[in-house]
């Protein structure tokens, strides 16, 4: 051994030591949280409420090893009882090697009549979620189970589907629609042109990323036909991603992903009539007005008891959406109605038909704030139903039976939520279910379709879930189905310290704020402080809920670190229109500056923080305004770790970007202003750059740009890839553990810790 690596060899074990020491006095460690799960909380899976009855079901561990069973619950008794048995799934001896053990059930559908249920196996990610697999379906009355698609590839099908009569099942396979006679085992090829390029039935990346659309394809309430969406990706960029681990030459995997002001996807909506006997017709295509790569057709269902569908049409700005009726029998499109902002509009999905279909659910920000309405069938009358200076931030549920909707909201602390319900009439105010008493936090419910019973989840900073069954409107405990307790044993051995909820009011707008005090803090010291931001429309990042402990921010804290966060405007918070659209055209732009300025308000508020040692990190939209808070602010900010960043806004995707910056061409210093890349010249403190290289989201040539950006102007930093690792940075064997030990020792060695 060399002298040189001897004293290499010292220092690495001396950092261990160090490490390991700090990890231990916190009372949990980073094995606790990240490879033994020793704070995980208990839920409960796939809960189904079922239709015309006071019960639900739920997918429950089986007496036999690895599988599952369907359990049903009565509401008002509790009673139990096992619905579908793992042993009911037991495939017969001409599946082969499957025979003799049970399906596992990842997924499970009811046909409308619950005669037959459908199990989703076998799935496989794409993209970001498991939506390709295997289904099989069981024939309750006969006790068959059989596997669709016997004649196609296996677990290559998505999004099987009932038909309403639960006569046949239709579903995606590689980019085509088919559909299976459950009597016969017959199928029928609905389309034919499916291919890398032409997609049915489902949809490209970015339909899947930022319009949530992922089932393509909608059966009509009579069971005759099929609607569906169509894109067509000839002329969107190809990017490629590079598998340089997996063989012994690089693989390139190749997928169409529009680039903010590049070309999109040409999307369609066409109908296809499924035949009971001989091949299908070809498909016949509605004509919705403008061209289909500078629009977005965002939704699409049919209406109840109708052969008409109501389509959603986003212009490519998206700041108005048009809606239509279109008859799938003649073809024939009615505009129902348009929808307008002077930023821009954000698709939601509760609509629900009334008064006999004339007259449908809508929400909207008209009024500045996000309200549901009542819209009449011909657009031509509207009634504001939830009324008051508060957004909705979410419906729960819309009983036309008993007159209301209920839905989350919180009026007074943007940081929390609870259940309200306003009468669907419009008539008096908005009336909280919530008690007044409940634990102060977030509150969730899966309400019954009668809106008699919901399972109500209710939890905070400090308090893990706890589930209960509660009946409605009284907001009644019926009994609690899950406490948590165990684990609130454990965060008590292990002294977690609290968020401590503030505001600081920066002139233009007062921020949301929580901060984690080092352990044995003394208020008469100075301690390094390390931020977390999001920053961006999609997220939050100040929220009075669990969240899984935050125990990464706890941990550091008993490091000798004060964590704080604070949300800008433009962050997806209850604050009213205004608050999230004033960064229309200036995302990266106004959330960092409003960020510096709160850092130098909470400097005077706190003084207990440490100017000399102020660090900031994110991840995705954060790992972005970490790096323009590091760019743009560097005497506030002395050390910030980025995470699978956007350096440059025209990198990412068309419908993102442009929902919230408009196109490149309208808004060139707007793109300039909130891209990183423009401002690297500027950093002066300690920056990490953590990226995967198979992210599919935001491209490891961001980090690769801003990397060669960074060495052009002579700037020192340090960077960790991932290889083939997405965007969540978590795939394969020992990665987050060792994400987060790698941030870990960055921060131990930039930003010391402890009180000064």
């Amino acid at each position: 051994m060399t002298l040189r690596s001897f004293f290499c060899t010292v220092l690495f074990l001396s950092l261990t030591s160090a490490l390991s020491a700090q990890q231990n006095s916190a009372g949990f460690t980073l094995e606790d949280i990240y490879t033994k799960g020793t704070f995980r909380s208990k839920g409960i899976s796939n809960v189904r409420w079922m239709e015309g009855q006071d019960a639900y079901t739920t997918l429950e561990q089986s007496t036999v090893k690895g599988a599952r069973d369907i359990v049903r619950y009565d509401a008002l008794t509790g009673e139990r009882s096992v619905v579908i048995s793992a042993s009911q799934l037991v495939p017969g001896p001409e599946y082969g090697a499957l025979a003799g053990k049970p399906v596992v059930i990842e997924d499970y559908f009811w046909s409308e009549d619950h005669s037959r249920l459908m199990i989703f196996t076998a799935s496989k990610r794409v993209w970001r979620y498991n939506t390709k697999g295997d289904f099989w379906v069981l024939d309750l009355a006969v006790g068959r189970l059989h596997r669709l698609a016997e004649s196609l590839a296996r677990s290559e099908q998505m999004f099987a589907k009932f038909s309403p009569e639960a006569t046949k099942v239709a579903y995606v396979f590689r980019n085509n629609l088919y559909a299976e006679d459950l009597s016969s085992g017959r199928i029928v090829q609905l389309t034919r042109d499916g291919s890398d390029r032409i997609i049915n039935g489902t949809f490209d990346w970015v339909y899947e990323e930022e319009l949530d659309c992922r089932d393509g394809f909608r059966w009509s309430p009579d069971g005759r036909t099929i609607a569906f969406w169509q894109s067509d990706t000839e002329g969107t960029g190809v990017f490629y991603l590079i598998n340089n681990i997996d063989s012994l030459y690089s693989k390139p995997l190749p997928f169409p992903y529009p680039k903010a002001g590049t070309t999109n996807s040409a999307v369609k909506v066409g109908v296809v009539t499924v035949p009971d006997n001989g091949p299908a017709e070809e498909p016949r295509w509605f004509d919705v007005p403008g061209d289909p790569r500078n629009h977005y057709l965002a939704r699409m269902e049919f209406i109840p008891r109708s052969n008409t569908v109501m389509i959603q049409q986003l212009n490519r700005l998206q700041n108005t959406n048009r809606v239509f009726a279109g008859d799938v029998q003649t073809m024939q499109l009615n505009e129902l109605m348009t929808d307008k902002d002077e930023a821009f509009l954000n698709i939601h999905d509760n609509i629900m038909w009334l008064d006999g279909e004339k007259s449908f659910t809508w929400t909207s920000e008209k009024d500045g704030w996000r309200h549901l309405y009542k819209v009449a069938r011909d657009g031509r009358k509207e009634e504001l139903i939830t009324k008051g200076g508060f957004d909705v931030i979410a419906i729960s549920c819309i009983d036309p039976r008993g007159g209301y909707v209920y839905y989350l909201a919180s009026p007074d602390n943007a940081t929390e939520q609870y259940l309200y319900r306003s009468r669907l009439d419009g008539r008096g105010s908005a009336e909280r279910v919530t008690p007044a008493e409940a634990l102060p936090g977030h509150h969730n419910y899966q309400i019954s379709a009668d809106a008699r019973w919901a399972i109500h989840t209710s939890q905070n900073h400090m308090t893990p879930p706890v589930y209960e069954l509660i009946s409605l409107p009284g907001h009644k405990t019926v009994r609690v189905l899950e406490d948590n307790a165990v684990l609130k044993e454990k965060i008590s051995a292990a002294g977690f310290s609290p968020k401590e909820f503030f505001r600081v009011d920066i002139g233009d707008a007062v921020l949301d704020g929580w901060m984690i005090k080092p352990g044995g803090f003394d208020p008469s010291q100075k301690y390094p402080v390390i931020f977390e931001i999001y920053g961006e429309p999609a997220s939050s990042t100040v929220q009075n809920t669990w969240g899984g402990g935050d125990l990464w921010h706890r941990f550091l804290a008993n490091q000798g670190y004060l964590v704080m966060s604070i949300d800008p405007r433009g962050t997806n918070m209850p604050k009213g229109r205004e608050w999230r659209k004033c960064i229309y055209g200036k995302v990266g732009i106004v959330a960092p500056a409003d960020h510096a300025a709160a850092v130098r308000r909470s400097l005077e508020q706190f003084p207990f923080m440490d100017p000399s040692r102020i660090g900031i990190w994110g991840w995705s939209g954060g790992g972005s305004m970490t790096l323009n808070a590091m760019f743009k602010y560097p005497e506030i900010y002395t050390t910030g770790i980025a995470v699978a960043f956007v350096s440059l806004q025209e990198l990412y995707d068309t419908i993102y970007q442009e929902r919230y910056m408009g196109l490149p061409s309208g808004n060139p210093e707007g793109y300039r202003q909130g891209s990183p890349l423009h401002f690297a010249a500027n950093l002066e403190g300690n920056l990490m750059l953590i990226h995967g290289t198979g992210d599919d989201n935001v491209h490891y040539q961001s980090f690769e740009m801003l990397v060669n950006e960074l060495i052009k102007q002579n700037k020192i930093f340090s960077m960790m890839s991932y290889p083939m690792r997405s965007h969540g940075i978590y795939e394969r064997e020992n990665t987050t553990y060792h994400l987060y030990q790698t941030m870990l020792k960055y921060w131990l060695e930039h930003l010391s810790a402890g009180g000064d």
